[in-house]
């Protein structure tokens, strides 16, 4: 099965209340995943790394063999790629992480996009921070 999964992260202060949200679409258009989650206080760059890795989890539960990954974190995307060397303590765990998920993936590609092309994946995250803002 091939997924596309749009992810993204959001942080209302760097770091503050974070959330991650994800898209995964199978290969017709169909919306298979689609959530928005809260994560606690996290930097932004923290954010964009468990969204990613929470859209990796659902595209190995739905047993994709082919993912091709879009998110709009340059920083990101150009570390999973082995252009960027990821230097951050906070994110080495992470990328550590998701390079042992990739694995699982017969084939896997990242793809940068710009936010503007993200959105659904941004509303998703947006989503989640608003309903804990309503709650407070």
């Amino acid at each position: 099965m091939e997924i596309t999964l749009y992810f993204d992260g959001a942080s209302r202060g760097n770091p503050g209340p974070a959330a991650v949200g994800i898209v995964l679409v199978d290969q017709s258009g169909t919306v298979l995943v689609e959530k928005g989650e809260y994560i606690g206080v996290a930097t932004n760059n923290v954010a964009e790394y468990k969204a990613m890795l929470r859209g990796l989890e659902e595209a190995s539960n739905l047993q994709a063999s082919t993912v091709s990954v879009y998110g709009d974190s340059e920083l990101l995307i150009k570390q999973m790629n082995g252009v960027y060397r990821v230097k951050h303590p906070n994110l080495l765990p992470l990328y550590q992480r998701a390079q042992s998920m990739i694995r699982a993936f017969k084939n896997i590609s990242f793809i940068y996009i710009p936010r503007d092309q993200n959105t659904c994946a941004d509303k998703a995250a947006n989503e989640a921070l608003d309903q804990l803002d309503w709650r407070a």
